[in-house]
């Protein structure tokens, strides 16, 4: 009888096991590739993926953080070995698409979700009328400035090009060499986003109205010289081909800076490196009338895998679990970033009052022409262009060359 007992037990439990196991295999696999942030991104897709999980147990979640270092040689190497994940959260998706990876948006999130996105940021990743990625989050870059040096100084906060060249004299003959009056970044961190600054507020850009590339246009050639000029009568930061924004935002925060460009995350950078100045925010001053703001976004992209209804939907149920409306202002609050989502938007402004000023911004800003597979070229042509001209390089024929070997 015991024999017989320990025998029962014995298939019952090899029963079950065979039973979980087909229970197991029955569960539908989404893999993640995340973009890190911050010290709590991790943390915080782990969390998520154990949540996600308990409410969804026929949906297996597979999320790996990556940091901005290696995650591009990750996905290569990923892509190489036929091995792409199904969803990517990172910054470019063109060259994705130029190699016929990726699927329409529009396949993959649910229609309430969908509607729930900035159309602005919907459009940075649409090719030929179509959206291949969906916003993650985003910030944007205006101007800060010190109030109180300001004000020492009787200097009034600046809107246009020649305003700021007039507030940037002044503030260099009342302080001397003690503060810089004006911050530039021409680094490989951030040039690209000074020659957007400029260029943008001259009635110029990267592309024209057609999308096209317009490297060498009049209103950049100006652009890039007043950028030039500021540094060459003194009124910048000592060496701006390297010194980064970071180095700026320290310079900021000790009241050696006066006035600078930069994210929406500098109120964070300043509070958590225990900076007390007493600073304002303002619009990115601007030779046409009409100053422009600066957006940066990262997306989500899905790979196409050959899925089956079952597999597509449970990515649909990825997405439209990430977008839930408090858990997205959650993820977007937590790295100080802005929301893509109206949304997410509204919950984020119910949670803190302090950010409706920057989503309303938000509302106004250009974008980098990521969607173009150029882009990355240009990217670091334009911050070659800003170096050579550090140099005492003429600026056109710097433009010229960069459109020649952009536009051909």
């Amino acid at each position: 009888m015991k024999k017989q007992f320990a025998l029962a037990l014995t298939l019952a439990a090899a029963f079950g096991c065979m039973t979980m196991q087909t229970q197991a295999s029955e569960k539908t696999s989404v893999s993640v590739i995340a973009a890190q942030y911050g010290n709590n991104t991790a943390a915080w897709w782990a969390d998520f993926e154990k949540d996600f999980e308990a409410d969804n147990p026929d949906i297996d979640l597979v999320v790996e953080v990556v940091s901005w270092n290696d995650i591009y040689t990750k996905v290569n190497t990923l892509l190489q070995n036929d091995q792409a994940p199904d969803v990517l959260n990172i910054d470019t998706f063109a060259d994705y698409y130029a190699d016929d990876l990726l699927l329409p948006a529009k396949d993959y999130v649910s229609e309430e979700t969908y509607a729930k996105y900035y159309e602005a940021f919907l459009g940075q990743s649409e090719i030929d009328g179509t959206v291949w990625a969906v916003p993650d989050l985003a910030s944007v870059r205006t101007m800060f400035y010190n109030k109180d040096l300001l004000e020492e100084a009787g200097v009034e906060v600046p809107a246009t090009w020649d305003e700021l060249k007039e507030a940037c004299k002044a503030l260099k003959d009342f302080y001397g060499d003690e503060v810089y009056p004006w911050g530039i970044d021409m680094t490989t961190d951030e040039g690209q986003a000074a020659f957007a600054y400029y260029t943008w507020n001259n009635g110029g850009g990267f592309v024209d109205e057609n999308g096209d590339w317009a490297l060498n246009s009049d209103a950049n050639v100006e652009a890039v010289e007043f950028e030039m000029s500021l540094y060459n009568e003194g009124y910048t930061n000592s060496d701006p081909a390297n010194q980064t924004r970071y180095d700026l935002q320290d310079l900021f925060g000790q009241g050696k800076l006066a006035m600078m460009i930069g994210p929406n995350g500098i109120p964070t950078y300043l509070s958590d490196g225990g900076y007390e100045i007493n600073y304002g925010i303002a619009s990115i001053p601007s030779n046409t009338g009409d100053s422009i703001a600066m957006g940066v976004m990262d997306r989500f992209m899905c790979f196409d895998n050959g899925y089956s209804e079952e597999e597509l939907a449970a990515v649909t149920t990825f997405f439209d679990y990430f977008f839930d409306d408090e858990r997205y202002a959650a993820w977007v609050k937590m790295e100080d970033f802005l929301p893509a989502t109206s949304t997410g938007a509204e919950a984020i402004a119910a949670m803190d009052e302090s950010y409706a000023n920057w989503i309303d911004i938000l509302g106004t800003c250009q974008f980098y022409p990521t969607a173009k597979t150029e882009w990355i070229d240009v990217k670091q042509g334009s911050i070659d262009v800003e170096q050579q001209a550090l140099l005492g390089e003429d600026v056109r024929t710097l433009l010229d060359a960069l459109q020649e070997e952009v536009a051909g």
